[in-house]
C-alpha cells in the first residue's frame, strides 16, 4: 500500500480584485443559455473529428492495404501516425492555448486538419499518406487541451462536469457519424477506392468547424489571466445577460491587472512545463498522465483494430468480396460503437453524481472485465467465431465502462487540477503522454496478434486496464464540487477515507 503523501502546499493567498471575483461569480453562477450550448458545440469539434478520423482510418485499412499495396511496416505506420501526431500536437496545442489564447488554437488546428485530411484523401503514395495522417493527429492533438480548457472555463459551475463529459462524448458521435457515412459511401460507390471518400469526409467536417469558429468568443477567464480585462467583460457579456455599463466600470477599475489564483507564487514569467513537476502539482500531473496513458493503450489499440479483430473472429463473413466485407465491418463496428455513446450518456450522470476518482476506478474495473470476457470467448470450444454474443458482450462491457469512467474523467481532471495560466499546458501534456500510449498500442498490438494471437492481445489489454485502476487509486485527489479557483486555494484530500461525501471527486 502506498504511503500517503503530504498535502500539496497551497500558495499564500494572492490578492484577488473584488471585480475579478465578481466576474468569476457571474461566469460560474450563470444560467445555462443558448450561447453556452453553441460555444460548447464549437469547442467540441476536435473531439468529434478525432472519433470520425479513428473510425474512418480503421475501416479504411483493409482497402488501403489492397489499393496502395502497403507493406506490413507501412500498414503499422499508417495506423500509428494518427496517434503519433497527437504527441507533439497535444504538447504544442496546450502551450499555445495558454499563451496566445484558446480561440487562435481552435482556428489553427482546424486548418491543419482540413489540409492534411485532403492530402490523405488524394495521395497515391504510402509515405505521403503516413505523413499526412501524422499532421491530422497533430491538429486533433492540439484541439484536446484547448477544448477542455475552454469548456471548463466558460460553462456554469453546476454544469461544468456534464459539459466536459459531453465534450469528450463527441468522440462517440464522431464514431457513429463515421459509421453512417462509411455505409452510405460504400452503398453509393462500392469501390476499393472508397477509402478516399472516407478520409475526405474529415476535411469537409474540419472546414465546416473552421468557418463556424471564426466568430466564437474567447474564454473570459483566459483573458483575465492575461490582464486583458476589457476584452474579458465583452466576452462575458456574450454568455451572461449583465448591465453593460456595470461591466465597463469593472473593466476600467481593473485596467491591466492580472487575475492569478494558483498553488505557486505569481511571477512575471509565464507558467510552463516546469510547474507541472513543482511539488504543488506533481501528484496532479501523475494522476492526469499515468492513467490516461494506460487507458489509451487499450482504448485506441482496441478501438482502431476493432474491425481487424472482428475480421480475425470471422464476424464479417470471410468469403465475401473485400468491399462487402468492409461494409459488414462498418455495420458491426458501428453497432459496437453505439455503446461508446451509451457509456458517455451514463457518464453524464455518474461522473457528476459519484465523482471523478470513483468513476475512474469503476470504469477501469469494467474495462478489465470486458477484456476478460473477450479473452474467455477465444478459449471456448469452436473459438470466438462460434460465440458472437459473448464477443459483443465483451466489447459492450469494455466500451460502456471505459466511457462512463476513465475516457470521461481523464479528460476532465487536468482542466480542474491546474490554474488558468497552466490549464491548457497541463491538459496538453497529459494528452501528449496519453497519445504515446495510443501509438504504442496501435504499433504493437498487430505485432503481438501476429506472433501470439488475439487471446494474448486481449489478456494484455486486461492487464493494462488493471494498471490504470491501480495508478488512479495510488494518486487520487478528491475535490468534487469545487470551483476551478477553489481547487487552487483549498487543501484537497488524497484518499477517499479522508474526504467527506461532498468532497468526492
Amino acid at each position: 500500500m502506498m504511503t500517503a503523501a503530504p498535502d500539496p502546499p497551497v500558495a499564500a493567498a494572492e490578492t484577488v480584485s473584488p471585480d475579478h471575483a465578481q466576474i468569476i461569480r457571474l461566469l460560474d453562477d450563470a444560467p445555462m443559455r443558448l450561447p453556452h450550448v453553441l460555444a460548447w458545440a464549437l469547442a467540441s469539434g476536435g473531439t468529434l473529428i478525432t472519433g470520425l478520423a479513428v473510425f474512418m482510418l480503421g475501416i479504411s485499412m483493409p482497402l488501403l492495404v489492397r489499393d496502395l499495396a502497403l507493406s506490413p511496416v507501412q500498414t503499422g505506420l499508417v495506423a500509428a501516425a494518427l496517434f503519433a501526431g497527437g504527441v507533439p500536437g497535444g504538447a504544442l496545442g496546450g502551450w499555445l492555448a495558454d499563451r496566445i489564447g484558446r480561440k487562435p488554437v481552435f482556428l489553427l488546428d482546424m486548418g491543419l486538419l482540413a489540409l492534411a485530411a485532403m492530402v490523405s484523401a488524394l495521395t497515391w503514395d504510402a509515405w505521403l499518406l503516413i505523413a499526412a495522417q501524422c499532421v491530422v493527429g497533430i491538429g486533433a492533438g492540439m484541439d484536446f487541451p484547448a477544448s477542455g480548457s475552454y469548456v471548463a472555463e466558460c460553462m456554469p459551475h453546476r454544469k461544468r462536469s456534464r459539459m466536459l463529459v459531453a465534450t469528450i462524448a463527441c468522440q462517440a458521435l464522431g464514431l457513429l457519424l463515421a459509421a453512417l457515412l462509411a455505409m452510405a459511401l460504400l452503398h453509393l460507390a462500392p469501390s476499393i477506392e472508397a477509402w478516399r471518400w472516407f478520409l475526405g469526409m474529415q476535411a469537409l467536417v474540419a472546414v465546416l468547424f473552421l468557418l463556424a469558429r471564426i466568430n466564437m468568443a474567447e474564454s473570459p477567464r483566459w483573458l483575465m489571466g492575461q490582464g486583458r480585462n476589457r476584452e474579458a467583460v465583452h466576452m462575458l457579456a456574450r454568455f451572461v445577460p449583465v448591465d453593460r455599463q456595470q461591466l465597463e466600470a469593472m473593466a476600467s477599475r481593473l485596467g491591466d491587472a492580472v487575475h492569478f489564483v494558483a498553488r505557486v507564487p505569481h511571477t512575471k514569467k509565464s507558467l510552463g512545463y516546469a510547474e507541472l513537476f513543482h511539488p504543488a502539482y506533481l501528484r496532479s500531473t501523475l494522476l492526469c498522465t499515468l492513467p490516461w496513458f494506460l487507458m489509451d493503450i487499450a482504448t485506441y489499440g482496441v478501438g482502431l483494430f476493432t474491425a481487424l479483430l472482428l475480421t480475425d473472429l470471422h464476424f464479417e463473413g470471410p468469403h465475401l468480396p473485400l468491399v462487402q466485407q468492409v461494409a459488414a465491418l462498418a455495420r458491426g463496428t458501428g453497432l459496437i460503437d453505439l455503446f461508446w455513446l451509451l457509456g458517455f450518456v451514463l457518464g453524464l450522470w455518474a461522473v457528476a453524481r459519484f465523482g471523478r476518482i470513483r468513476m475512474q476506478v469503476t470504469g477501469f474495473a469494467g474495462m478489465v472485465a470486458g477484456m476478460l470476457v473477450l479473452w474467455a470467448s477465444t478459449l471456448l470450444a469452436g473459438g470466438a467465431g462460434q460465440h458472437i454474443a459473448l464477443v459483443f458482450a465483451g466489447f459492450v462491457v469494455f466500451n460502456l465502462f471505459m466511457n462512463m469512467g476513465p475516457n470521461s474523467t481523464t479528460f476532465i481532471l487536468p482542466t480542474e487540477l491546474y490554474p488558468t495560466q497552466l490549464r491548457a499546458t497541463g491538459s496538453g501534456f497529459a494528452a501528449a503522454i496519453s497519445k504515446i500510449g495510443a501509438t504504442a498500442g496501435v504499433l504493437t498490438l498487430p505485432l503481438i496478434e501476429s506472433a501470439w494471437g488475439v487471446p494474448t492481445v486481449l489478456a494484455l489489454m486486461a492487464g493494462v486496464s488493471l494498471l490504470g485502476l491501480l495508478s488512479t487509486w495510488a494518486f487520487g485527489i478528491y475535490g468534487h464540487g469545487l470551483t476551478l479557483e477553489q481547487h487552487q486555494t483549498r487543501i484537497l484530500p488524497l484518499h477517499r477515507h479522508a474526504a467527506t461525501t461532498s468532497d468526492f471527486s
